[in-house]
């Protein structure tokens, strides 16, 4: 099967926030807010992670934070969501738009845990914002 890339239906979008959404609520009701803010998000999932509040199998969760390294690198480059099919099912991905840049952050971290890495998060962040920013300025990968 060819991959296929479209925009998130309302179903999509529905299990896109509610894994967002796990994420956020480890912010106090009065400090939602701060998941606005590129740091804060960098942090929490920092803080996450050096808890150990999530076990190897917890994928859900563990894809939270994958989402929510989405949200952060879309606030970052002006990135958008998308859902990509393949013969492996359909996931949700960020894509530059104009490019063919695709992201899959939701098994970022997830992929690192599995083998037994240490993630840092701000470095995890700054290395695919440059790889995407390289991808972005190369004209092999801009839409035509």
């Amino acid at each position: 099967m060819e991959q296929r890339v479209d925009k998130p239906t309302g179903e999509d979008l529905l299990r896109i926030e509610a894994q967002r959404d796990w994420v956020r609520n480890h912010f106090s009701p009065d400090a939602l807010h701060k998941y606005d803010l590129l740091p804060e998000k960098l942090r929490l999932l920092q803080v996450i992670l050096d808890a150990g509040w999530i076990e190897r199998g917890e994928t859900v969760k563990l894809q939270s934070l994958g989402i929510t390294l989405g949200d952060a690198l879309v606030q970052e480059l002006g990135m958008e969501w998308v859902m990509v099919e393949d013969e492996y099912g359909r996931d949700p991905a960020i894509r530059l738009p104009g490019t063919t840049v695709i992201l899959f952050p939701l098994t970022m971290i997830s992929k690192r845990l599995e083998r037994a890495e240490a993630v840092n998060v701000v470095e995890l962040f700054n290395g695919v914002r440059k790889l995407a920013q390289a991808m972005a300025a190369d004209p092999d990968y801009r839409l035509h």
